[in-house]
């Protein structure tokens, strides 16, 4: 009885063992893989990182990185805290988005701008004052500047302006054409030109000086010549150069909104600088009244352009009424001088432009350029 005790109590001790020896076996081999897969991990990030140095040795040398190699035997290092250091010491691939984005390049302003309004009712009763007119245009910068922000335009323009004692004209004529530029999507400066003195007025002298004067100013590839009394009736009539010469104002009311004849290019007109620069520029001896737009349109034919117009109804304009300007009486010698263009265009225009500047001053809405342009030569004595 005691040898079968003992016998089933030696069984039992070596059922134990034999249990131990297996959970142990267990144990070590669940040890042994957890540990050779992290060493496996480690030492696949070490020999990746040493052959990514290795490959990209001049890399490092030509563009400035840096690559480092970890002391895996450090005491104390986990997995965790050398991927924490590799973290921190390798560079950042990420994009920088500290540094703020080029702005993208603006768009071409369309040919047909969508804020156009079409005809437009203009009336010259109310009363106009230059404050208003400045508090009506907040967006245009000093010396009567302004560009659409949000498209670029093709043409830089320069609208030129012959004047003197003409200050109401002026405000009306501001009060209507900001607007309708900037609706235009106009790129443009405005340059009022006011003839100093009481000598006789010589208006195609004075856009010769504007053309002379805006280009000192800025880079302007268009020039519109306009007369402050002139208003356009609709905001379709773009205010820009062409691939020709351009007669903007066709049909005024003071003409019952018809084109006078076929030649007439006066009130408002429009060439780029390679037009302008063709014809010589304008004639500057057309003193006072009449015969200047005439000559202009026999340059613009005799050097293979043609004038283009718009449409009838887009190029209406309103006229300013008022008495004729002092010392602007009509020309006696027009007619002549009209005959002579093909004898006098190459020597008598911007080549052969004289004037005294006084003064430039910017104000909100315009730029007004002073000068003294001289007095006309006597005239032969009959007999």
């Amino acid at each position: 009885m005691t040898r079968l005790m003992l016998g089933r109590t030696l069984e039992r001790i070596c059922k134990g063992v034999l249990l131990l020896c297996v959970l142990h076996f267990l144990i070590m081999m669940i040890l042994y893989f957890d540990v050779y897969s992290q060493r496996f991990d480690l030492f696949s990030r070490f020999n990746n990182g040493r052959n990514g140095s290795r490959s990209n040795l001049s890399g490092a040398a030509a563009g400035g990185h840096h690559y480092y190699y970890y002391n895996l035997s450090r005491p104390n290092a986990t997995l965790a805290s050398l991927l924490a250091t590799g973290r921190q010491l390798v560079p950042s691939t990420e994009p920088d988005n500290t540094q703020a984005p080029s702005p993208k390049p603006l768009p071409p302003c369309p040919e047909n701008p969508p804020g156009l309004v079409g005809r437009l009712l203009i009336e010259f009763s109310s009363q106009m004052t230059m404050e208003q007119v400045q508090k009506e245009n907040p967006n245009v910068t000093e010396g009567g500047r302004y560009t659409p922000p949000d498209c670029r335009p093709r043409w830089k323009v320069a609208i030129i302006i012959p004047f003197r004692h003409r200050e109401n004209h002026l405000k009306y004529w501001l009060h209507y054409l900001h607007p309708i530029l900037r609706r235009q999507k106009m790129d443009y400066g405005i340059y009022i030109i006011n003839q100093l003195g009481e000598e006789t007025f010589n208006r195609a002298k004075l856009l010769n000086v504007g053309y002379a004067e805006a280009l000192k100013d800025g880079e302007y590839d268009c020039f519109i010549f306009s007369d402050v009394d002139l208003i356009p009736m609709d905001d379709r009539n773009l205010y820009h150069c062409y691939d020709q010469p351009r007669h903007f104002a066709i049909a005024m009311d003071k003409f019952g909104f018809r084109l006078p004849y076929a030649g007439y290019f006066g009130g408002v007109s429009g060439l780029s600088k390679k037009q302008f620069l063709k014809i010589n520029g304008f004639p500057n001896e057309y003193w006072g009244w009449g015969g200047e737009d005439d000559d202009i349109y026999n340059r613009i034919t005799l050097n293979g352009m043609k004038v283009s117009r718009p449409d009838n109804h887009i190029g209406r304009y309103r006229m300013i009424k008022h008495t004729r300007d002092k010392h602007n009486e009509p020309n006696p010698q027009r007619f002549h001088k009209i005959r002579n263009t093909k004898n006098t265009m190459k020597t008598d225009g911007i080549n052969s432009l004289t004037y005294r500047l006084v003064q430039v001053k910017k104000y909100p809405l315009f730029t007004n350029i002073s000068v003294e342009i001289g007095k006309p030569p006597p005239r032969p004595i009959k007999g």
